[in-house]
């Protein structure tokens, strides 16, 4: 037995250093194979610094990622459409743009809708004109005013509603009337109106009621406010022959019709009209010769713009 254990042990101990080399070459490979574990647990539970910068640069900001900046730079420089305002019909009657409707001073008007002539004129008081002294034209305003705020003054509306086949200045927002044809109503004919310093008083804006004839009858006691009011009110404005109106000076029905008498009614009416809305008086004189023209149109009433 004692040789057989010998050649037994003798037999392990060779083959001691071969296991033990066997051992140590099973657990170097189990000590990799546990560290490859280690580092895949790494990677999927904490990125390294490197890996999250370059994930992000793949992936696009909130604010790109459904349009790029190449995109929004484009609409940058792409104004936005706006819709256009259509084009006013231009006729020889009062339009929207010069209709009267900037009358909201403080004075109580009056504006007679469906009244005639006749009706109106006994609602008018009868007295003589006060004295003109102390009259000035800045007393109703300097200049053109705006008072219907539509960013056009009242010279300019008047035009673009009286005239026809008008054209306008460019960048204006069809506000400055360059050129256009009047039927002018004081006389009957046709006045081609071009814009410039020799003949734009070809074409004139007459006050029906002219201003100083206002300030005698009534006008020196309205507020500041209507006195404007009164000098900018379309339904006291027409666009007429400059010549004509020259000679018409501030002369009231008593002293002064238009040479055309096909519309004398018409601009009796109108006189009548303004003299009711704004409170003003008229001469014995005055009524009498506004009288005598209603005869050949009795049923003629007078605008309310």
């Amino acid at each position: 037995m004692n040789a057989t254990w010998t050649a037994t042990e003798t037999e392990s101990a060779v083959n001691e250093p071969r296991r033990t080399r066997k051992l140590t070459a099973l657990a170097a490979m189990l000590a990799v194979a546990g560290l490859g574990l280690a580092a895949c647990g790494e990677d999927a539970s904490t990125p390294s610094a490197a890996d999250e910068t370059q994930s992000q640069s793949v992936l696009p900001e909130p604010s790109t990622f459904y349009e790029t900046p190449e995109a929004q730079a484009s609409e940058a420089q792409v104004p936005k459409k706006t819709e256009a305002a259509p084009k006013a019909t231009k006729t020889a009657e009062p339009s929207a743009r010069a209709s009267g409707t900037a009358s909201s001073g403080t004075a109580k008007k009056k504006n007679g809708s469906g009244l005639s002539v006749t009706v109106a004129l006994e609602k008018i008081p009868t007295k003589g004109r006060a004295p003109r002294n102390a009259y000035d034209r800045d007393e109703f305003g300097k200049g053109w005013k705006d008072p219907d705020r539509n960013g056009c003054d009242t010279r300019n509306d008047v035009l673009g509603r009286d005239l026809t086949g008008t054209t306008y200045r460019d960048g204006t927002h069809e506000c400055v009337v360059s050129t256009g044809t009047l039927a002018d109503p004081y006389t009957g004919t046709k006045i081609e109106f071009v814009r410039g310093p020799d003949t734009s008083i070809e074409v004139q804006i007459d006050h029906v009621v002219a201003l100083s004839n206002a300030w005698q009858t009534g006008a020196q006691q309205l507020s500041a406010e209507d006195r404007l009011l009164l000098a900018n009110d379309p339904m006291n404005l027409l666009a007429v022959d400059g010549p004509t109106n020259m000679g018409k000076s501030d002369g009231d029905a008593a002293t002064w019709l238009p040479p055309a008498k096909a519309y004398r009614c018409d601009y009796v009416a109108r006189q009548t009209a303004v003299k009711l809305k704004y409170g003003l008086w008229m001469t014995s004189a005055e009524k009498s010769a506004i009288n005598n023209v209603v005869k050949s149109c009795p049923g003629q009433t007078i605008p309310t713009k």
